[in-house]
């Protein structure tokens, strides 16, 4: 599998990724301050749904429940020593749900902590912490592992060796510019471009972030800094507001759809959305993007 994903990313055309977990799993009933990577153990039924639910709104790509999946973040939820198992699950829920006519991508987020001489763990301990769950991931049957949502370059090195210790799978990269067009610590598209690009992983871009518009001039840097790098963009559906007790995003699925088109112009070989986009957003995006 690992050969006919390099494949297909080196080919002509745009990959569609899924949406927003969180999202997707809170209308589903999650409570809130509830982990969803436990629901994965607890809730199968609901992770298979969500999956489902984006495979046939036109996904190629789904996304395990796994991003707060690492011993560090699982541990404030009480479930550090079930992180492997966590993963395992996660990845075989995936890959129940896609069969052979999808790809799973083994989701890893940041560790929720930072790293020494900010924080307070340890390069060696963070290389440790996302090599068990690359590898809790890999044994699940991913395709490949997306390290994604980050922030500080030190991490994503770390990341990027926890995960090579495991497994040769293709590892995709994004970062998050939610600071004035930077990370939270500081690191520029143009920046990001440059450092994730040479550590040789197969795609690199940005997730999460502010807005959309911000999201393309980040993937808009990031083509100019390294013409030839693989792109991917997950962006929001805008930012959340308040009504009542639900949270509401602006964008719509015709937006995100519309944006889409614009992303893919910059050469963005992936496309999904994160935060507060549905099945409904995906499902507009391929219309647009399909023709």
């Amino acid at each position: 599998m690992k050969s006919r994903l390099l494949d297909l990313l080196s080919k002509p055309g745009v990959l569609i990724a899924d949406g927003a977990t969180g999202t997707f799993l809170q209308q589903a009933g999650l409570p809130r301050g509830t982990a969803p990577e436990r629901w994965n153990l607890e809730n199968p039924e609901a992770i298979l749904s969500l999956h489902r639910s984006y495979l046939d709104a036109g996904s190629q790509l789904i996304l395990t429940n796994s991003f707060g999946g690492n011993r560090y973040r699982l541990s404030r939820h009480g479930l550090a020593e079930q992180a492997h198992e966590i993963n395992r699950t996660a990845a075989q829920l995936a890959r129940q749900a896609a069969g052979t006519t999808a790809w799973v991508l083994g989701d890893i987020g940041p560790l929720g902590e930072l790293l020494a001489p900010l924080g307070t763990v340890a390069y060696e301990d963070a290389v440790a912490a996302f090599s068990e769950q690359a590898a809790a991931l890999v044994e699940g049957g991913v395709d490949g592992i997306l390290i994604e949502t980050m922030s500080d370059l030190g991490e994503v090195k770390a990341a990027v060796e926890g995960v090579r210790c495991v497994t040769d799978l293709p590892v995709l990269v994004t970062m998050s510019f939610d600071t004035h067009g930077r990370t939270m610590m500081g690191v520029t598209p143009a920046q990001a471009a440059h450092e994730l690009w040479g550590l040789g992983v197969n795609v690199i871009g940005a997730n999460c972030g502010r807005s959309l518009p911000e999201n393309l001039e980040a993937i808009r840097a990031m083509r100019e800094a390294e013409p030839q790098a693989v792109l991917m963009a997950k962006p929001n559906a805008g930012l959340p507001h308040t009504e009542g007790d639900t949270l509401r995003y602006d964008v719509t699925p015709e937006i995100m759809a519309d944006y889409a088109l614009r992303f893919v112009a910059l050469g963005v070989k992936i496309f999904g959305g994160c935060c507060g986009s549905t099945p409904e957003h995906i499902r507009a995006v391929v219309r647009a993007l399909r023709g």
